[in-house]
């Protein structure tokens, strides 16, 4: 049985236990309960309706409020929960901001529809939901080495109140533990569920008509636990699906010098990626003697470190290595300068470039970047020296150089794609 159909057996126990019980309580019960559960995408607070069960689960809500609130003037709200939620992965400032949101989306959703005075209304947000894990893997028997993830998140639960530094700590064993195995599965099939967040309403009906329904939740004081369990009915193959981090660039420092570039970068995991760069500009004026033109490209790894990295990935600090190759052709009148040799292929005509890099990648969009990078190492490789006259180039001298110094600099305009791949807010977080 799938995870949903258990959450659903759970509630039809539940169900039949509360009308064997109600018999004996029918005169005095008049607590009417419901709840939506709301799943969201990675890293993402804005409401998707059209993400799993979530339109008919507000829908249903919503006509519960409809019909308790208006339709029937014998019952007035007494509580409403907002439960925001959000899995361990991301750094604990970022998953309680977006555990905030998350059930801020709900609750201004509902509160657009059916009055929620603040008076009855209260919110919690469980940031990095270590309990909800907890839950999730004693569920989940096919968790590698289950009982040694069991016994890491127990030693961290046993520890009330949780501290920042503990939960840090679990999160960065549970990453290392045998290689990263478990880790990488929860990933995949238990963080989802976690990313779900819940609203709970209830009514009281007024004493002089006491109203007996046996199929309605129970109150919530008898539902504490309920919003680790609810976030379990996301579908197997739903949770599969991984997310996806592309991102294509363009270096606003070589179009500025009229030298166009592109680049693509792709997120390999574990805070690595790979990309290259391309760059290609041919102009010239030969009337004037004036050239301007230049091809090449390198290619890189990058890791990927500090708060930002942790949130999410291809944003913030990176280190990297690279490698690449150019040929040019320089002049404006006077002596000019061309990279590599003439008339033969890039590869024996150009010149050669690598060396180690540091950048920054500053979100400035919900899917915009900047990135900042320096890089230093070594170049080498031939080039002619030539001097214009008439309609003839004349050859003076054949030179190489060799030079270490900085041999790469960037100012990237990068655009995220993929799934799950964007911030949050414009210049802050996912």
């Amino acid at each position: 049985m799938d995870i949903a159909g258990l959450t659903k057996h759970y509630f039809s126990i539940a169900a039949a236990f509360l009308a064997i019980t109600s018999a004996w309580t029918c005169a005095s019960a008049r607590e009417v309960s419901d709840s939506a559960t709301i799943h969201f995408k990675v890293s993402d607070s804005r409401l998707n309706l059209n993400l799993d069960n979530n339109r008919a689960e507000l829908d249903s809500l919503v006509q519960f409020m409809s019909r308790y609130g208006k339709s029937d003037s014998t019952y007035t709200l007494r509580s409403v929960r907002v439960i925001g939620g959000a899995s361990p992965e991301g750094s604990i400032r970022f998953n309680e901001t977006l555990s905030r949101r998350r059930a801020a989306s709900i609750f201004n959703y509902i509160s657009a529809r059916e009055a929620l005075p603040d008076s009855v209304t209260s919110f919690e947000y469980l940031g990095r939901d270590w309990a909800g894990l907890r839950s999730a893997v004693e569920f989940d028997t096919r968790v590698p080495y289950r009982r040694e993830v069991l016994s890491l998140l127990d030693e961290l639960l046993s520890s009330q109140p949780l501290s920042d530094a503990a939960s840090d700590r679990t999160l960065a064993s549970l990453r290392a533990m045998h290689d990263g195995v478990p880790y990488q599965y929860l990933l995949t099939h238990d963080f989802p569920a976690l990313r779900a967040s819940a609203i709970y309403v209830e009514y009281i009906g007024h004493p002089f008509m006491p109203v007996c329904n046996m199929y309605t939740l129970p109150p919530m004081s008898v539902m504490t636990v309920l919003p680790e369990r609810l976030q379990y009915d996301l579908p197997l193959e739903t949770r599969s699906r991984k997310p996806f981090y592309m991102a294509l660039k363009t270096n606003l420092l070589y179009d500025a010098l009229a030298l166009p570039s592109i680049g693509a970068e792709f997120y390999v995991g574990k805070n690595w990626s790979v990309g290259a760069n391309w760059t290609y500009g041919w102009w010239d004026k030969d009337n004037r003697h004036r050239y301007w033109r230049a091809y090449g490209g390198d290619i890189y790894a990058r890791r990927w470190f500090g708060k930002r990295a942790e949130e999410k990935p291809l944003t913030g600090h990176h280190v990297g290595i690279y490698a690449g190759v150019v040929t040019y052709d320089f002049e404006f009148g006077g002596k000019g300068y061309m990279g590599g040799l003439p008339h033969r292929s890039l590869w024996s005509r150009c010149n050669y470039l690598g060396g180690i890099e540091y950048g920054y990648s500053l979100p400035v969009g919900r899917r915009i970047n900047l990135d900042f990078t320096i890089g230093v190492g070594y170049m080498c490789g031939d080039y002619l020296e030539y001097v214009p006259e008439g309609r003839r180039y004349v050859w003076q001298a054949t030179k190489r150089h060799s030079w270490v110094g900085p041999t790469k600099a960037e100012i990237s305009l990068v655009w995220l794609i993929g799934r799950g791949n964007y911030n949050d807010r414009k210049g802050g977080d996912r």
